[in-house]
């Protein structure tokens, strides 16, 4: 039977950072992947670094717009893990951060700026909100009809084709072992640990594991069922398109705040349009069927491109070669499911919400608190799953 300190499920961006991190600390780490590695959201995302507060937690009224205000003092930390990845890994990764803008056309969007640039003031995350003319000065992109926008020097884009890719293999540098298309199929407890089984193209093996980490995104409520536990993590379909390439145009990550829209251009020249509009979940036997991916809804994308070109007249000179759709993971209250549960000691979550632009600082601190270090577990505390312990009250 093969023993390790650490068994990361799900070959992510998380998963791949979380045992980059815990190798070079010299713990023995298995990450074992069901698909390929970067295959699901880490790998379908656009790429976008946002740190300002997300429209998705502005949009359903005041009570989620504070609390998620909260998660600004875990941007700030993002922020000096991106720049730290640059540092260590060059131009690889394609890591730009040349700033970001959240637009506002109408008053009742200005004054949406104004709220949200305050709560970010508080949480010091250094936005600064500007008017038609200064917008326009660092944007002509823009269309005229741009009223405000807050402006966030640090944010930007990355590859997300690369990343994980890139931290898998610094992992397995480091002394991690890396397996793709290989499963969790049981689950039981040893003297000090978990006694798993995984499955694969060459059979079934147990090993040992002190701790276990589930990286799964969409699919945590689904793995969360081999530990006797509801994880509430659910799954949710979106889309993505790419323009030909262009000269330069977009020299900084746009996002609106009143309609749903997030746009920056990418090394190469193509322009990458998304902004959190829907795709369509295909649906199994029971549920929905995570193994397909999900279909492209024809008025989402037509929404989203129209909300695009409103914003960037010039886009709509441009062909659309490509629109992809990922599936992403999201909680019941939109905020990340990061830490241990505390029921079962030894057993890690990492799932939901901005899993690409928190994913490097999740990794950092679940590291740190999986090799018993002092400083992950206050940073992760609002995000910890024991915010859900009431659902597993009657699993036993």
């Amino acid at each position: 039977m093969t023993a390790v300190d650490v068994l990361i499920v799900g070959g992510g961006l998380t998963g791949c950072a979380t045992a980059w991190h815990l190798a070079e600390r010299g713990a023995s780490v298995m990450l074992v992947e069901a698909g390929e590695l970067n295959g699901g959201a880490s790998g379908q995302n656009a790429g976008s670094l946002h740190f300002q507060i997300e429209r998705r937690f502005l949009e359903n009224g005041p009570a989620l717009a504070e609390q998620a205000s909260r998660v600004l003092a875990l941007n700030r930390l993002a922020i000096q893990d991106w720049r730290a990845l640059d540092q260590q890994f060059g131009p690889a990764m394609e890591i730009v951060m040349h700033g970001g803008l959240m637009v506002a056309e109408s008053d009742a969007e200005v004054a949406l700026l104004e709220r949200k640039a305050a709560r970010e003031a508080e949480f010091g995350v250094p936005t600064q909100l500007l008017d038609g003319a200064g917008v326009a000065a660092i944007a002509p992109y823009l269309s005229p009809g741009i009223r405000a926008a807050t402006w966030l020097a640090d944010e930007g884009h990355a590859n997300p084709r690369t990343i994980t890719r890139l931290l898998a293999a610094r992992a397995i540098e480091s002394g991690a072992e890396v397996r793709s298309h290989t499963q969790l199929s049981d689950i039981g407890r040893s003297a000090i640990g978990f006694q798993v089984t995984l499955a694969s193209g060459e059979g079934r093996e147990q090993v040992r594991a002190d701790r276990v980490l589930l990286a799964t995104g969409a699919a945590t409520m689904r793995t969360g069922v081999l530990f006797n536990l509801h994880l509430p993590v659910f799954p949710a379909g979106l889309t993505m398109t790419a323009t030909e390439r262009t000269a330069p145009m977009i020299g900084h990550l746009v996002q609106h705040v009143g309609r749903r829209l997030s746009m920056k251009q990418a090394e190469s020249g193509n322009i990458l349009i998304g902004g959190g509009w829907a795709s369509r979940l295909q649906r199994g036997d029971i549920g929905f069927d995570l193994s397909r991916p999900a279909t492209i809804d024809p008025e989402a994308l037509r929404a989203n491109l129209k909300a695009a070109a409103d914003t960037v007249p010039g886009v709509a000179a441009l062909n659309i070669i490509r629109s992809w759709t990922g599936i992403v993971a999201l909680t019941a209250d939109q905020l990340p499911l990061v830490g241990a549960v505390s029921r079962l000691p030894g057993l890690y979550v990492a799932a939901g919400g901005s899993g690409f632009t928190l994913g490097p600082t999740f990794a950092r601190l679940l590291a740190a608190e999986m090799a018993g270090e002092r400083g992950g577990d206050g940073e992760l505390a609002l995000f910890s799953p024991d915010r859900f312990d009431h659902l597993n009250g009657f699993m036993g």
